[in-house]
Order: C-alpha cells, then structure tokens, then sequence
C-alpha cells in the first residue's frame, strides 16, 4: 500500500487525530455535567456517576477487541463503521429522557468510541514512513493530552452557557465530517478483510468478560446503597461475576486463539506492570470524577471555572510527553519515571486532600500541575514495560491487556469512590451532628443569629427558626461532603504509595532500533 504524500496525508492527520480527540473529550466532558445532568434527569449525583462508568465498561470490553475486529471486518470497515455508532449513540444521549436511557447509549457510544482510539493511531501510523513515525507519535500524542484536558473545560463552558445535551450532540457534525472524509481519503490495508473465513470469533470469550466486568461493576457501584449482600440482586450479581471473570480466565487460557491472550501474564515484567497501570486507571478516573464535584458541590465553581481550574496546569503534559518521549528513545531506563511519577501523583492526592474549604482556584494549580508532570511520566514508560521481555509477536496482546487493565482500574475507581465518599459523608455527619446540641454555645449563637437575620428580612417570626435550622442542616451537609471528598483524596495517595515498592520486580531489557518499531506499531493498533 503507497504511502499517501501532501494534501491526502493532511486529510488523513486530520481525520484521525479529530476522531481519536472527540473520542477522548467524551470520557471527561461529562464530569462537569452531572450535577445539572442529575437535576435534569432527577437523580443523585452519585447515580449519574454510572454514566461515565458505562462507558468505561465498554471501553474495557472493546479495547482488547480491537485488533481482532479490525481484522477480522478489515480496519477501514470497522473505523467507519465505529465512527458512525459514535456519532449515532451520541445523538441519542443528548435525546435521553431517563437515567436508564442516558446509561445504554453511553454504553454504546463507548463501544464505538473504543476502536475509535487504537484504529486512528494505527491508521496515522501507516500515512507515515517508518523512519517517520516518531513524527506521527508526536501528532497523536498531543490528541492523547488535548482531548481530557480540554473536555472538562468545553463542558463547562457549555453548561454554563447552553444546556447539557449540547455536550453530546457537538459530536454529530464532526463525526458526520470525519466518517466523510474516512470514505474519501482513508486507503484498505493490502489484503484487508481478506482473512475473514479464516478468523474465528471467539464468542464465549467476550460474553464471559462482558458478563464478568458488568456483574462486577454493578456490584462496586451498588453495593453500597443496596445494603451489600442482604440484597438479592447483588449476591446474584456477585455470583455471575465470579463465574464470569473465573469462567473468562479458565477459557482464555485453555483455547487456542482466545480474544484476549492471558497466557503472556506468565511473563513477570507485564504481570507487575498491569498492577501499576490499574493503580494508574485508579488514579487518573478518580481525580477527575473527584475534583468537578468537589469544586461544583462544596466549593461554589461554576462547571466553566472548574474546567479553566483544570485546563492550566494540564496543558504541561503538552510539553512534557514529548521530552520524555525522546529521553526513552535514547535509552534511559522507563522504572525511574514511574517511580517518580507515582510519587508526584501521590503528592497531589495528599496536597488535594489538605486544602481548606475557602480555597481559591489558584489553589489548585500546584497540586494539579504535580498531577499532569505525574501522569507524563508514566504514561510512556508503563507502555515500554508492558512489552519488555516479551517476543515481538506479542506485542499487540501485552499493549491490549495493558490497555485493557488501566480501563478497568479506571471503571474500579469510580465505584471505589462512589462507595468510600457515601460511607465517609454517613460518619462525618453523624460526627458533625452530634455536636450540634442545645448545649453548646456555638450553636445557640449560630442559630440565634440566622432566625433573627431571617426574623429581619421577611418579619415570619415563626418560620425563622425553621428556616435556620435548614440554614445549619445544609451547611453540616456540604461539609460532610467537602470532609469525605477530602478522605478519597487520601486514599488514591494510599494506593500510589503502597504500590511503589513492586517496582524491584520490574526489569529493563534494552530493544534493538528493529524492536522499538514493532512496540510503537503494536502501541498504535492497540492503544
């Protein structure tokens, strides 16, 4: 297959790096949202979580998938294809009228939006000659970085000034134009699609896992709110996730060509490095999750000013993914970056969950920028270790797997979340409740003044005092809140923490020019 030279290359670099940035911008554009989306729809915020959640679950099917389906229908088919479900489902989450409604098509919308990422890479790759691919690593790398950063932000501003199905539907002009231009410009790989007969689909596989991780996703986000196990619906959910994942497991390992290819976790160096990449998924979801409704509920922020608060010191990994980058190229062991990195995440974690609640939002731009120097440096080394020691025709399965375990780890930590800020926000309100008794004097003065200022705007002497207890109920609510967002900081610092000493399992196995190629191919095509 030629190579595509001048205007049709443009086109292609375009086209790629816009669909993979769309797809990115929709994994964090809904976190700003979920307050007004759970006004809107009626529902707790902590319910609306499931539509980010959702969305990861497909992603984490789909990711391992990909490689297998673009073979399998032929890459440009299943891109266009993919693309077309993405604009599509987005329409329908922008028409969604119920929670229930919003979650399928989120799901779907992640379906499509998960081969969206790794075919683009693999299709930018190929516009490319070899000896320049670096060059086209750059130009992705940067719609890795732009698309989360800039979600929060476009979603903020949205909400602030429209309402929030726009977030959804900005999708549907630029997937119509990029499905176009795909048509148009985008060239079928020499014998694509021409191996389907021989290729069989390993359907078991995929409903084991889609039944594994959905069942144990329902048991992490509901468990809390159900009661755990004295509800009948999660310990059949519970039950259906451990034949799932066990089922999953046992029959991956025991066939032939399996969809996702477990047996290469038998190597040390990739087995420890999903560890890191799950506490990585752990850490990156829930910040994000964590910190919009941190600044909107507790703090005041408009969805707009919480999306600027995050879009400064993010834009940092901009200038550092390419330095570390061409540091590693030239060789330098990838184990210092991440300890490093992990240090600087924890950092953060622990400087977030030590900040007063009158903060202002420059108060945030050290702890966040700690974050994004913390996420650049482990992004690209945990890639590199995820393949090293491994042959090269297992590239593309070590990648995936990879892939496939920050996505989970991701989808973990929300409910993790979920379930650690309910608990926390129950004992820190009955702990603030306590001390607030007739007794104590704070509290009579407190309350004094709210019914006599009460007294003095409106002159109903006897709904004042009702009024300000609401006043002082609402006030112990937010800080039981702003207490247990605090705590969840606190924990995501104990993870990156405690996972640092696994780093003496690692090893570093220098790769020829030849190698580092095959590693960046097999980046590109499973992202």
């Amino acid at each position: 297959m030629a190579t595509p030279k001048g205007f049709a290359r443009a086109i292609i670099v375009l086209t790629t790096v816009t669909a993979a940035v769309m797809e990115l911008i929709d994994t964090s554009i809904v976190n700003v949202a979920l307050s007004d989306m759970s006004g809107s729809l009626g529902v707790n915020i902590e319910d609306m979580s499931w539509v980010i959640t959702s969305y990861a679950i497909a992603n984490v099917i789909i990711i391992p998938l990909t490689g297998f389906l673009a073979e399998y229908f032929g890459r440009k088919n299943y891109y266009i294809v993919s693309m077309i479900i993405f604009t599509i489902a987005s329409y329908m989450c922008g028409q969604s009228d119920t929670l229930v409604e919003l979650i399928i098509w989120r799901f779907i919308q992640g379906v499509g939006g998960g081969a969206l990422l790794s075919t683009s890479q693999a299709i930018l790759f190929d516009a490319f000659e070899p000896k320049d691919r670096p060059i086209a690593s750059g130009l992705f790398g940067m719609g890795i970085v732009l698309g989360p950063t800039l979600g929060p932000t476009l979603g903020g501003y949205i909400i602030d000034h429209f309402s929030w199905p726009l977030i959804f539907m900005i999708n549907i002009p630029i997937g119509i134009l990029a499905t176009f231009l795909s048509l148009t410009f985008i060239n079928k790989k020499e014998g694509e699609g021409q191996r389907k007969k021989e290729i069989k689909i390993d359907y078991t596989g995929i409903l084991l896992l889609s039944v594994g991780i959905g069942c144990l996703q329902y048991v992490l986000e509901r468990g809390e709110s159900e009661d755990w196990f004295s509800s009948n619906i999660i310990r059949i959910t519970a039950v259906l996730a451990f034949i799932g994942m066990v089922g999953f497991i046992w029959y991956e390992l025991s066939i032939k060509n399996p969809a996702v290819n477990l047996k290469i976790l038998g190597n040390r160096n990739l087995a420890f490095t999903t560890i890191f990449t799950f506490v990585v998924g752990v850490g990156l979801f829930t910040s994000v999750f964590v910190f919009p409704i941190l600044a909107q509920r507790t703090l005041g922020f408009t969805a707009y000013e919480t999306g600027l608060t995050l879009l400064a010191p993010t834009m940092i990994t901009v200038v550092m993914m390419p330095i570390i980058g061409k540091t590693m190229s030239k060789g330098v062991s990838p184990i210092p970056f991440v300890v490093v990195g992990f240090l600087l995440f924890a950092a953060y974690a622990w400087m977030s969950a030590n900040l007063s609640p009158d903060v202002g939002k420059g108060d945030f731009f050290l702890p966040l920028a700690l974050r994004a120097v913390g996420i650049s440096m482990v992004q690209l080394p945990l890639i590199n270790q995820a393949v090293a020691g491994l042959a090269p025709k297992d590239y593309a399965s070590g990648i995936a797997l990879n892939n496939m375990i920050r996505q989970l780890g991701g989808a973990f930590g929300i409910a993790l979340a979920n379930n650690y800020i309910a608990r926390q926000y129950a004992q820190h309100r009955y702990d603030l409740v306590s001390k607030v008794t007739g007794e104590s004097q704070m509290f009579l003065e407190r309350s004094n003044t709210l019914t006599q200022g009460f007294i003095a705007r409106s002159g109903d002497v006897a709904g004042a005092s009702n009024k300000a207890l609401a006043t002082i109920n609402a006030i112990i609510d937010r800080q039981s809140y702003y207490l247990s967002y605090l705590d969840t900081f606190r924990l995501t610092a104990l993870f990156f923490v405690l996972v640092i000493p696994l780093v003496v399992f690692l090893r570093v196995k220098k790769k020829s020019p030849a190698e580092i190629a095959a590693s960046m191919k097999a980046a590109a095509e499973n992202h």
